[in-house]
């Protein structure tokens, strides 16, 4: 199971701080992604990390705004949002991918094999 927390309602400009805990899965066997969905748009890819941490993924929209991080010792991976802007506001989802220890994170939604319930994330402007 993923869960994932930390949305909320912030202005222009805030920051949010995401966090995705797995239960009953070892996360670091698993690449992690985060996506997100706008209401009456279809889900989008927002960034990914390998499974060691070592490599990340953005979309372009989000770069030098969003870090994604993880702490495996936690079960955890995060993702730091900064200088939001309202066309962030969707509701995010973490998501599982569970690839060899060398392999490239997806950024395809279909690629992935769990998913947590999703939490919004409301900008004002």
């Amino acid at each position: 199971q993923l869960q994932a927390s930390g949305g909320g309602l912030v202005q222009a400009g805030g920051s949010l701080r995401l966090s995705c805990v797995a239960s009953g899965r070892t996360l670091s066997q698993y690449a992690m992604g985060w996506f997100r969905q706008a209401p009456g748009k279809e889900r989008e890819f927002v960034a990914a990390i390998s499974r060691g941490g070592g490599r990340e993924y953005y979309v372009d929209s989000v770069k030098g705004r969003f870090t994604i991080s993880r702490d495996n010792a936690k079960n955890t991976v995060y993702l730091q949002m900064n200088n939001l802007k309202p066309e962030d506001t969707a509701v995010y989802f973490c998501a599982a991918d569970r690839i060899i220890q060398s392999a490239v994170p997806s950024m395809m939604s279909s690629d992935y094999d769990y998913w947590g319930r999703g939490t919004q994330v409301t900008v004002s402007s």
